[in-house]
């Protein structure tokens, strides 16, 4: 039995006919219980794949497979109320659509909406699923929206200011130089990708407490990631809509203007009459149907064209299908001219460009007669209509003008009247006289256009000798703003820089003179119930790196009193690098390990445990009494002599017991 289990492979590209759908209807369970599941259809356009998951496995399947369009009978199947639909909503992909099939805030049942598209339905949950995914690929439905296409782009604070302190002012400084860094950097990356954009930032000590980028683009297009480093920390999210609003799928189908490219890669370019560009398409595998199919979905053409002089078969195909005007130029496209004609425009490969070129040059052509007859349109009349048959019907626009205002009239009056029906020599007359019309009034704007270019040529050339001048004024300029904010910046820098390591010298010279002054003449500087005391140095760790830091803090010296805060786990080599140093004595607190006391016991380094010596600690720096010092090497000393004896009479032990076995195997 083959396999049909998710996930399907998800095209990068998606448009009317490679979108991946995702049809869900709840198997079991209720979202509003712990465990509901899910039947899944995966349509591609000609291939199904089914599934039953949890709710959990199919939030992991949209994020992890990205459709087009998740599409459902009932979107309060997948959230229990409006809040945890908001929150289902933001988490989907952000080329992912949430629709619902059976209408906006009354939804009718499935099975009537099927009935009406002519789509299989059946009442298991697997069947419904299915049916949701056949009827959104067919455009039927409603978005679900909580979005808009606006997006805020948050730079803040990545961790506290504190509390205060000594070095207060430094690090609130540096945290907030960071932040208004931070918020250059989005701002150039914002810039460099052409977004419209609002800064809002707020300026503390050092520079900003946070900056809110308010951007007209959605998540995916906008090419700054969320992350959190050290002092800063960037937020992205949509902005919300005051509510859930209900969008339908299929849009208002408007008059356009279609470029073709055909061959074994064909290409499609949808124009507008205002000659911005709607869509693109380039596909190996459709038929000449499918590229109809996806032209109706997206327009009514008016005229069809070609890159080349002459109409390829498939073009003239398509344009018959639509009884469109045909547009082909005089000679074949230069390709530097379509790349010139194309160069702000969007598209992935020369298929797509040839197509667009052709749809361009076209609208190029029929520009200024699109202008005209707009000129000549009342308010109230749909324009799109006027020139779709004034250009494909090649009618006069005062013929389409009283026959739309007939059929108005006839609309308003009950009263019918039947025209009398033309000749065909009338008939041509009539076609005959609105081409004269069309060709006079071509011509009459071409003459106008060649006396408005003539006048303006000399003006464009003088304003763009003193643009010239001025951009280079201006690029002078730049340059030095530029080089002055990088040595602003450069000092700044070098500043901070500065005053840490004074600060830090000064701290250590802090330090130094406390030691100076436990060290030297009697403690002169210290109150009279402090005499009699011995500066000690403390080690955080028994181990080599805590006795460097000791060391390079401290200057471990002969006659020293160390204090071990911990003085487990030392081995031989660390023991013999801090008995080479020769303290008085060394404190502990902990127990040292074995090899560890052998080599201080070898190397004669007194140690104590910490307890038997009263440490009073200043800040960094650590005091004992000298006379509890004295006693704590009295005592080992004892502990000392002792153990040499011991060690004496086990050594006397142990050679009288070799000589005994000696004498043994000697009889």
């Amino acid at each position: 039995m083959p396999d049909t289990r998710l996930p399907v492979p998800v095209s990068s590209r998606i448009s009317a006919l490679d979108a991946v759908v995702f049809g869900v209807d709840i198997q079991s369970g209720d979202v509003r219980g712990d465990a509901p599941s899910y039947a899944v259809v995966a349509f591609d356009g000609e291939n199904f794949d089914r599934d039953v998951v949890s709710y959990r496995k199919l939030r992991r399947l949209i994020d992890r497979e990205e459709p087009a369009i998740v599409a459902t009978d009932n979107v309060y199947e997948l959230a229990e109320n409006k809040d945890a639909l908001v929150r289902f909503l933001g988490s989907l992909p952000d080329e992912t659509r949430l629709v619902q099939v059976t209408g906006d805030q009354q939804p009718e049942p499935l099975s009537r909406v099927a009935n009406r598209h002519g789509v299989p339905y059946g009442k298991k949950p697997m069947k419904e699923a299915e049916a949701a995914a056949r009827l959104a690929a067919a455009n039927v439905g409603y978005e679900v929206a909580a979005f808009t296409d606006t997006t805020e782009v948050k730079v803040s604070r990545g961790r506290s200011t504190g509390s205060g302190g000594w070095s207060a002012d430094r690090f609130t400084r540096r945290i907030h130089g960071s932040v208004k860094r931070r918020a250059r950097e989005v701002a150039a990356a914002l810039d460099d990708a052409g977004l419209d954009y609002e800064m809002d930032e707020t300026e503390k000590y050092g520079g900003y407490s946070n900056a809110v980028f308010t951007v007209e683009a959605r998540p995916s297009d906008i090419p700054v990631s969320r992350n959190r480093a050290g002092d800063t920390r960037t937020e992205i999210q949509r902005v919300r809509r005051d509510g859930i609003e209900f969008e339908p799928l299929a849009k208002r189908r408007d008059h356009v203007l279609v470029g073709i490219d055909p061959g074994t890669t064909t290409a499609v370019a949808i124009v507008g009459l205002d000659g911005g560009v709607l869509d693109v398409l380039s596909t190996r595998t459709a038929d000449t149907a499918r590229v109809i199919e996806w032209i109706i979905e997206r327009g009514r053409p008016v005229v069809v064209a070609a890159d080349v002089e002459r109409m390829p078969s498939t073009v003239e195909k398509i344009r018959r299908s639509f009884s469109a005007a045909g547009w082909v130029p005089e000679t074949d496209l230069p390709i530097d001219e379509k790349q010139h004609r194309t160069r702000e425009e969007g598209y992935e490969n020369d298929h797509e460009r040839d197509a667009l070129a052709a749809a361009l040059f076209a609208f190029d052509d029929y520009e200024s007669r699109f202008e005209r007859i707009a000129r000549k349109v009342p308010a109230r009349v749909d324009v799109g209509t006027v020139i779709g048959r004034v250009v494909a019907g090649e009618e006069s626009v005062e013929a389409v003008l009283t026959d739309l205002t007939e059929e108005d009239e006839s609309d308003e009056d009950e009263s019918e009247h039947e025209p009398r029906e033309l000749t065909p020599e009338e008939r041509r007359i009539k076609r005959l006289e609105s081409r004269v019309e069309r060709l006079d009034d071509h011509v009459a704007s071409l003459n106008d256009t060649i006396e408005e270019k003539e006048a303006t040529i000399a003006e464009y050339e003088r304003e763009l000798t003193d643009a010239r001048r001025e951009e280079r004024r201006e690029a002078r300029e730049r340059r030095e703003v530029d080089r002055l904010e990088r040595e602003n910046e450069r000092l700044e820098t070098e500043l901070d820089d500065q005053r840490e390591e004074t600060e830090a010298i000064e701290a250590k010279l802090d330090r130094l003179k406390e030691l100076w002054r436990l060290d030297h003449s009697n403690f002169a500087d210290v109150a009279e119930e402090r005499q009699g005391l011995v500066p000690v140095k403390p080690v955080a760790k028994f181990t080599k790196s805590a006795l460097r830091e000791a060391d390079e803090r401290w200057e471990l010296t002969t006659g020293d009193v160390c204090y071990l805060r911990d003085a487990s786990g030392a081995g031989r080599s660390t023991a013999e690098t801090l008995a080479e140093r020769e303290p008085r004595i060394v404190l502990k607190e902990g127990g040292l390990s074995e090899v560890a006391r052998e080599v201080l016991f070898e190397h004669d380094v007194p140690t104590a445990p910490a307890d038997e010596v009263t440490i009073e600690e200043l800040d960094d720096l650590a005091v004992a009494r000298e006379s509890e010092v004295e006693e704590a090497i009295e005592g080992w000393r004892e502990r000392a002599e002792e153990r040499r004896k011991e060690k004496n009479e086990s050594m006397v032990d142990e050679l009288i017991s070799e000589h005994r076995a000696e004498r043994g195997e000697g009889a």
